[in-house]
């Protein structure tokens, strides 16, 4: 396929964006029990939470170059029944909205008391907003993984892997970013969340190397005998039967060699895993606001690298017919 910058921007900026989310309420949850130290609620989960807004909002805008008529966007939520497009559509503005309440209830602190445990552990209204804002944040990596995965035709993207690994690079970024943003508003928090970005940034790897090597071992389900009902073994196409380019020719083959493919696809492997998780097991060590902005913007350019690689390696089966120009 033809990869499209909207959406590689789109899908990495709003990954980053959940996962920072993810892990702002994530330290929340761990101050609740006492396993961390509570923050300020202005200096650092409003400001968070507006970091986490910003993400969302450049997402959402590149998404709209993608759309020949931007002002009928509201349409594309029309088939929520049916279309995994249309529920993403839905669930991300409701993530934002979430996100926007939960950063403005610790930024004003009007946080009543929703209910007290038996072990006086207080959930207040910012707890109840961080849990719906969490499930609406796994809602959105699910929603936006399938609308890719739910495609049979597209072999390399039907996999429960396309879903996971959504998860997993949003949740790495994010919990990158998480940590370089601790570095000015919480110091004390720096190393826990820098452990974690280590942890998912090795599961991201893990879970993509294995849709590589799946990837790798596919084989196309259709050729040139069953496209056009001959069983003859020996048929060679000569033309497309284009005088010049169509959208097919354009819209449905990235154009690049093979040679190119490889060499993002290394590029991407050690971008975004093996760099990132170098600077990350140093800042361990001695966290630094620099080595852990360097992680961050590293894996993230190494996710733009990688999503264009996951456009680029899927191909359509109409390919098997249009590549092949005299």
């Amino acid at each position: 396929m033809k990869p499209a910058f909207s959406v590689i921007f789109l899908t990495t900026l709003i990954g980053a964006a959940q996962g920072l989310f993810l892990a702002l309420f994530t330290a929340q949850s761990y101050a609740l029990f006492n396993l961390l130290p509570m923050q300020s609620g202005q200096s650092f989960y409003a400001v968070g939470t507006l970091l986490v807004l910003a993400l969302s909002a450049l997402g959402l805008f590149s998404s709209f170059f993608h759309l020949g008529r931007p002002e009928r966007a509201w349409r594309s939520a029309a088939m929520w029944r049916t279309s995994w497009l249309s529920r993403e559509v839905i669930v991300l503005p409701a993530f934002m909205g979430v996100a926007l309440l939960y950063g403005l209830a610790h930024f004003t602190g009007w946080n009543p008391t929703v209910v007290t445990l038996a072990d006086g552990i207080v959930i207040d209204a910012s707890v109840v907003l961080g849990v719906l804002g969490t499930v609406l944040a796994f809602a959105l990596f699910v929603t936006t993984g399938m609308v890719y995965a739910c495609m049979r035709f597209m072999q390399e993207w039907h996999s429960p892997l396309t879903v996971i690994n959504y998860i997993l690079l949003g949740g790495a970024s994010g919990f990158t970013l998480a940590a370089a943003f601790a570095t000015h508003g919480a110091p004390e928090l720096v190393r826990f969340f820098t452990l974690w970005a280590l942890i998912i940034t090795l599961l991201a790897c893990a879970g993509r190397a294995a849709s590589l090597l799946r990837n790798k071992r596919l084989r196309p389900t259709s050729t040139l005998q069953t496209a056009i009902g001959i069983k003859h073994p020996h048929i060679v196409q000569k033309a497309t039967g284009f005088m010049g380019g169509s959208f097919n020719t354009r819209e449905f083959f990235h154009g690049q060699s093979r040679a190119t493919l490889a060499s993002v696809k290394w590029v991407f492997l050690a971008t975004a895993f093996a760099v990132p998780a170098l600077l990350l097991a140093a800042s361990l060590w001695a966290a630094t606001p620099g080595v852990l902005a360097l992680a961050f913007v590293v894996q993230y350019l190494g996710l733009l690298a990688e999503r264009w690689f996951f456009f680029a390696q899927a191909n359509h089966p109409q390919n098997l017919y249009y590549q092949a120009i005299a």
